[in-house]
């Protein structure tokens, strides 16, 4: 799938393991690299049903306050929050990763 990043933020996190955004420099070194993994996954999938077999995931569509929003995990407690949009065949392989979420806070 095509990722991208909706903060520059999110993208040093991803390229280089650290960034000076207030809101992710405090993450676990354990969080980060869990989260590199789970983008590397999205990157690995060729379309979005592709993470339905990875379990581990947890992938979802979130409702309420959230809709329109996907969420992966990235550990029980953090997860990738995005939204995915389709090429011109109509099949989703976009996505947008809008934020690192931590679950119920």
């Amino acid at each position: 799938m095509n990722v991208m990043f909706d903060s520059t933020a999110l993208e040093e996190l991803y390229s280089i393991g650290t960034t000076s955004s207030h809101m992710y420099n405090k993450l676990p070194a354990d969080i980060i690299k869990r989260f590199v993994k789970t983008v590397n996954y999205l990157k690995a999938a060729r379309r979005i049903e592709d993470l339905y077999v990875i379990k581990s995931l947890h992938y979802e569509k979130k409702s309420g306050d959230l809709n329109g929003v996907e969420a992966v995990w990235i550990n029980d407690q953090y997860r990738i929050l995005f939204s995915s949009s389709p090429n011109e065949e109509g099949i989703i392989v976009n996505v947008l990763i809008t934020e690192i979420s931590k679950h119920y806070e």
